[in-house]
């Protein structure tokens, strides 16, 4: 845990964080970002390397136009200003619910007054080290926010001064920089300095090239054989913190318990989760990505609230450090969806979805998908988008919860690069007549117009994108596909940074219907929708796999946003939960990617004491399915199973 002062800080950092203005100056050339590293590394006397993959660790290379990033921290080094950035910020509420059964469960929301803007030096120093830079290069505040050059003479300013600090030589070997490293972090125990620094070097070792969202070509040469001074973290004096044996994460990340708590509240109420027993109880299907539409400390106190709702685990940007919450063996609640609380695991993340520069770090990145891939080997849980879902891909149970659901981490999240990380990168698995296209634009480059991440109408700061658009024709100016479940009036998709209606996410895999020129159909909610797909520049990969189609002699077939027993199922003293169908219809002729197949399920939990709790399983068997931008339910019984080529 960080240290208090730190903490009140941090929560100052209220939603939403504002993109600062475009430049209008003409573009930089394309190497001016790698030739501002190697400028800074010689004037500062610090590897060129270790500059390098620092800034990756904390931004990738980016310097996100000048604006801050949900804790505070500018440009690519990061260099934080918390002051600065909470006087930017506009102020924007977030309220919250879920769902424990049939019906929606309203909780306490998160909106507070806007505190007024602390002095500085109020501010602990990891939330000011852009002030220290300032300091030390003798640069402009402004310059270290706004001027990506000036923002890397800072981060290397910081970096020497700290080698100095230390009474370590300032080295040309990276080797002899790894306390220097985990300081930056601004990490307050030993652990979660490390993992940073180990970070760090993993990819000096591995090295790293990219194109920067301001078009600028960075590259980091691998150097295998590199091995860091390790022993130097215990010149930091870090507050080194054993392990609690609650946690449930791998070695190679920072992990503290903070629980949830498990109270009763009188009159039948209790919160904020349920006690369980899985695997043994309930087979764990899924992993819910989340993002906590708060800061880190707001987010503690939320989950710690018995009155609020719950999740298993919460990423801190700045760092990647974890805190977890519930036994993977309890159940959350998180995903507005009861059937998929019941056999998934939540992980919340420090990040507000219609704030692009308020960035995911890599940091952040990597960290969560050590633990993904730690809980997906321990429950044998698929690395694909069909068992790590988004809570924008999570269906709403009855038509009447469609609209009420959540869209985070919406279209910002790069799920091409974090699958990397997961070791499971979307690529072609099949030629032209695979039957199925896995959609994955190349998220830099692709960037789509979104509006309303702060005002309904207004444009979103041009960012990339992992999401398509779809269309009713193969043409930019035909309408957005239409969505019943969200708009039953029948009203238009929008381009809102919200509205999941007409969109398409990279790793979702989609049956192809038709293609023309530059542009590919896939059935999606009923419909062709189409997006532009051209071949120099393609936004998915051909793919195939099984789907499902009607029965012949079906017209239609309903579409389930849960896998729900048959009510012969159900034992005595427990109610019959109905089998409601969804909005949507899959029809005659349409396919849809398969998932997996389950049987019918249900958790009744509806007391504090878990010895009433009982899970009712059916004989019927249930298809997830691809079915719009969330997935969806059909009984295996009104469906047959092809394979994608054979259409």
């Amino acid at each position: 845990m960080r240290a208090a002062g730190a903490a009140a800080a941090t929560a100052l950092l209220l939603p939403l964080l504002a993109a600062a203005p475009s430049a209008t100056a003409a573009p930089p050339r394309s190497d001016t970002l790698q030739r501002a590293f190697a400028d800074a590394a010689e004037r500062y006397h610090v590897p060129r390397s270790v500059l390098l993959g620092v800034s990756y660790l904390e931004s990738r290379w980016d310097g996100h136009r000048g604006a801050p990033s949900v804790t505070g921290g500018y440009g690519p080094m990061h260099l934080t200003d918390a002051a600065t950035a909470l006087a930017e910020a506009p102020h924007h509420g977030h309220g919250t619910e879920d769902a424990r059964g049939d019906s929606a469960r309203a909780v306490r929301t998160a909106d507070a007054e806007r505190p007024a803007a602390p002095a500085p030096a109020s501010l602990p120093a990891r939330l000011r080290t852009l002030e220290r830079a300032a300091e030390l290069t003798g640069l402009a505040a402004d310059a270290l926010r706004r001027d990506e050059a000036a923002n890397v003479r800072g981060g290397a300013a910081l970096l020497a001064a700290t080698q100095r600090r230390l009474g370590l030589p300032l080295s040309a070997d990276p080797a002899d920089w790894y306390a220097a490293v985990a300081d930056y972090s601004g990490a307050s125990d030993a652990g979660t300095a490390k993992v940073f620094a180990d970070d760090v070097f993993t990819v000096i070792r591995d090295g790293e090239r990219r194109v920067t969202e301001a078009g600028q070509r960075v590259v980091l040469d691998a150097a295998p054989s590199l091995t860091p001074r390790t022993r130097q973290l215990s010149a930091l004096g870090l507050r080194r913190q054993a392990r609690d044996g609650h946690v449930e994460c791998p070695w190679t990340v920072a992990c503290e318990w903070i629980p949830a708590p498990y109270q009763d509240l009188g009159d039948g109420d209790y919160g904020n989760h349920d006690k369980g027993s899985r695997p043994v109880s309930q087979k764990i299907d899924y992993i819910v990505i989340h993002d906590t539409e708060a800061t880190w400390d707001t987010t503690l106190k939320l989950v710690q609230d018995p009155k609020y709702v719950s999740w298993h685990y919460s990423l801190r940007s700045a760092d990647g450090h974890i805190a977890q919450h519930l036994a993977t063996r309890d159940i959350g609640w998180h995903a507005g969806n009861w059937y998929v609380n019941a056999k998934s695991v939540g992980l919340e993340h420090e990040g507000f979805l219609a704030a692009p520069d308020a960035w995911y770090t890599e940091a952040m990145y990597r960290t969560s998908a050590r633990l993904v891939r730690h809980l997906a080997g321990k429950y044998g849980i698929p690395l694909d988008r069909q068992h790590i879902l988004g809570h924008d891909t999570v269906p709403g149970t009855l038509t009447p919860a469609i609209k009420g659901m959540h869209t985070d981490p919406g279209p910002y999240w790069d799920w091409a690069h974090y699958f990397r990380l997961l070791g499971a990168p979307f690529t072609r698995t099949a030629g032209p007549h695979g039957g199925l296209v896995t959609i994955r634009p190349d998220y830099d480059t692709h960037q789509p117009l979104y509006t309303g991440c702060v005002k309904p109408a207004d444009a979103c700061p041009p960012h990339g994108s992992g999401a398509v658009r779809l269309h009713t024709a193969p043409s930019d100016t035909a309408p957005l596909v239409q969505d019943i479940g969200l708009r039953p009036d029948g009203g238009p998709s929008t381009t809102g940074v919200n509205d999941t209606g007409a969109r398409a996410s990279t790793g979702q895999r989609y049956a192809v219907a038709e293609r023309a020129g530059d542009w590919t159909a896939i059935w999606y909610l009923g419909q062709k929708a189409w997006f532009r797909n051209p071949a120099g520049q393609p936004t998915a990969v051909d793919a195939a796999g099984w789907v499902v189609t009607p029965k012949e002699g079906s017209a239609e077939v309903p579409v389930y946003g849960r896998a729900y027993p048959e009510k012969e199922a159900y034992p005595e003293g427990v109610p019959v939960q109905a089998v409601s169908p969804l909005p949507y219809k899959l029809l005659a002729g349409q396919r849809y990617a398969l998932g997996l197949a389950t049987r019918g399920e249900y958790l009744w939990a509806t007391t504090f004491d878990p010895a009433g709790h009982k899970v009712v399983r059916g004989a019927e068997t249930y298809y997830q399915i691809q079915f719009g931008h969330r997935v969806a339910f059909v009984k295996a019984g009104d469906v047959t199973v092809r394979h994608s080529a054979g259409w």
